[in-house]
């Protein structure tokens, strides 16, 4: 039999930077199925994104950070500023980037790579509480 599950997480973000959240999804997950489907991530937001990335490498993350630094600086002139300077660098960044991500399930596992991580991005400066809109559709918990 086929099912859904909608439900919603919230996360608080320390500022600019890489959150991994893949626990918090994965606990998520296995709460609701044992079986095969599909997750789907949406981020609620314009100034944060989602993306799958290396969790083994910490590197990676500042290289990625130096990139959309690089490709959206803060220092530009803007129209939009009314937020802040970091405003308006964050809904570019957001743009080059994702809001939602789907990932395959087997067993009530993501099927992630050895070494893939889920990530909040957060691209303002200060804190922010983030949502996360979660859908499975799979097969039921067997029992």
């Amino acid at each position: 039999m086929i099912v859904q599950h909608v439900d919603m997480i919230a996360l608080t973000t320390h500022g600019q930077g890489f959150v991994d959240v893949t626990g918090e999804i994965a606990h998520w997950l296995a709460a609701r199925t044992d079986g095969d489907g599909l997750v789907t991530l949406f981020l609620r937001h314009t100034s944060a994104s989602l993306t799958i990335q290396e969790n083994a490498d910490p590197d990676v993350l500042r290289d990625l950070a130096d990139t959309l630094d690089r490709l959206a600086p803060r220092d530009l002139p803007y129209l939009h500023s009314s937020e802040g300077p970091d405003d308006m660098p964050a809904h570019i960044r957001t743009m080059l980037t994702a809001t939602s991500l789907a990932v395959p399930v087997k067993a009530g596992r993501m099927m992630l790579g050895t070494w893939q991580a889920i990530y909040l991005v957060e691209h303002r400066d200060r804190p922010h509480r983030r949502e996360i809109a979660l859908h499975f559709i799979g097969e039921a918990r067997r029992r």
